[in-house]
C-alpha cells in the first residue's frame, strides 16, 4: 500500500507510472477477457441463434482492430517508458520538489553517504560531521543526494515512501536521488538477499521539519561517540539485529576508505591501484602488493578444518546464533583514534587484518553504550 500512496515525489511519480501501465494494459485485457466469457457464452452449442459459418476465414475490420489497439498501447507504452527512464534515472539530480514547487538555485541538497553492513545500515552526514546505525533522517522538501557502497556482498537499499531501489555494491559507488514531502517515520531495508542476518536488516527514515532534523542533529552530537577506524572495524562485524547507533564524529576520509575498500589497516585502496594500473603498472616491484589487495579473505582456513569458523564468516561475531532474535550484549570499548592516521599512501602502512577480527578481540556489539539513544 505505501507504494501506491508514498511520501516523497520521486515515488509518486514511480506510483503514477504503475498506474498508466495499467491502464494502457487493461484497455486490452479487460476486452479480451470479456470477450472470451462472451463468446463461450453466445456461441453455445444450445444456442441455435448463433450464426453459424464454418467457410469464415477471414475479416479485414478484425485484422484492424486486433492489431491496430495493441500497437497503438506498445507505442504509448513505449514512449511513457523512454520519458520516464530518463526522467526518473536514480542518477539524475531533482528539478522539483513535488509537482507545483520546481529545485530553485537557492535550494540546497543534503549529502549522505550510504554503507551497507552485515547486516545494518551505516549512515554518514558529512556536512554535519556526525553518523548513524539503523536510523537515517532527513528535512523534509529538501533535496537528498545519496551516494551508496557496500562492505562486503551487494544489498540494495530500500525506503518505498521515499524512492525506489537502488543496489548497494562493494568498492563501487552508486547514486539515488530523492526528497521526502511529509513529516513522518517511514520503514527502510535491504531488497536483496544478503545472508543469514537479511531479514532483520531494516532501519528507520525520518522525514522531518527543519527545526526538528536540527535537534535531531544535535541530539546524535550530544548522545553520540566517535567513529574512526578502530569503532568502524568492530562495527563492520557481522551482527543481527543491531540497535540504533549515534556517532558524534567521524575520522576524516573514513567513507572513501570504505568505498575504496581499504579501511582494514595494511590495505591498499582500489583508486590507488587503480593510479598505477593507468600509468602503466608496476611490474615486478608490484609483487609485494598482492597481500594488501586481497579485500575478501573470508575463506576457511586451517582452523576450519578441525571445526571452528574460519575468521571473518558472515555470522555474528559474538557468538550468538545467526538467527538468533535477541539483540547483540552492548558492551564497552575504548574508542580511542587508531594509532595510525588515515593514508592512501603506500608508507606507513600496517600488515593487514584478516577481515571480521581486531587485534583486541572485540565484536561489532562492543560500541559504546552511550551511542545508543
Amino acid at each position: 500500500m505505501v507504494v501506491m500512496s508514498p511520501s516523497g515525489d520521486i515515488a509518486r511519480q514511480q506510483a503514477d507510472l504503475i498506474v498508466v501501465a495499467t491502464v494502457l494494459m487493461s484497455l486490452i485485457i479487460v476486452p479480451v477477457l470479456f470477450l472470451t466469457l462472451y463468446f463461450a457464452w453466445h456461441y453455445r452449442h444450445s444456442n441455435t441463434k448463433a450464426k453459424y459459418d464454418p467457410e469464415w476465414h477471414h475479416s479485414t475490420r478484425l485484422e484492424v482492430v486486433i492489431w491496430s489497439a495493441p500497437l497503438a498501447i506498445i507505442i504509448a507504452l513505449g514512449a511513457i517508458t523512454w520519458i520516464s527512464t530518463h526522467k526518473l534515472d536514480p542518477y539524475r539530480p531533482l528539478d522539483r520538489i513535488d509537482a507545483n514547487r520546481p529545485v530553485t538555485p537557492e535550494t540546497k541538497p543534503i549529502t549522505v553517504e550510504v554503507v551497507a553492513l552485515d547486516w545494518k545500515w551505516l549512515f554518514f552526514y558529512p556536512e554535519y560531521g556526525i553518523a548513524t546505525v539503523n536510523e537515517l533522517a532527513a528535512p523534509v522538501d529538501v533535496p537528498i543526494n545519496f551516494k551508496l557502497t557496500a562492505s562486503s556482498v551487494m544489498n540494495a537499499f530500500y525506503v518505498p515512501a521515499l524512492a525506489g531501489m537502488i543496489y548497494a555494491m562493494p568498492g563501487m559507488q552508486t547514486k539515488l536521488h530523492a526528497v521526502i514531502n511529509e513529516p513522518g517515520s517511514y520503514d527502510g531495508l535491504s531488497a536483496n538477499y544478503s545472508g543469514d542476518g537479511f531479514s532483520q536488516m531494516r532501519f528507520k527514515f525520518l522525514g522531518l521539519d527543519q527545526g526538528d532534523f536540527d535537534q535531531w542533529v544535535a541530539r546524535v552530537k550530544q548522545q553520540g561517540v566517535a567513529l574512526n577506524r578502530n569503532a568502524y572495524m568492530r562495527l563492520e562485524k557481522p551482527s543481527v539485529k543491531e540497535p540504533v547507533r549515534y556517532f558524534s564524529s567521524v575520522e576524516d576520509g573514513l567513507y572513501k576508505a570504505v568505498l575504496n575498500m581499504c579501511a582494514r589497516p595494511g590495505q591498499m585502496c582500489a583508486d590507488e591501484m587503480m593510479h598505477i594500473d593507468k600509468m602503466g603498472g608496476a611490474g615486478v616491484d608490484s609483487r609485494e602488493n598482492r597481500a594488501r589487495l586481497e579485500y575478501d579473505n573470508r575463506r576457511a582456513s586451517d582452523a576450519a578444518a578441525v571445526g571452528e569458523i574460519a575468521p571473518g564468516v558472515a555470522v555474528p561475531s559474538d557468538g550468538s546464533p545467526a538467527r538468533s532474535e535477541d539483540p547483540a550484549e552492548i558492551l564497552e570499548i575504548n574508542a580511542s583514534p587508531p594509532s595510525q592516521p588515515m593514508s592512501h599512501g603506500m608508507q606507513g602502512m600496517q600488515h593487514p587484518v584478516t577481515p571480521g577480527s581486531n587485534e583486541d578481540g572485540s565484536s561489532p556489539a562492543d560500541l559504546d553504550a552511550s551511542a545508543k539513544p
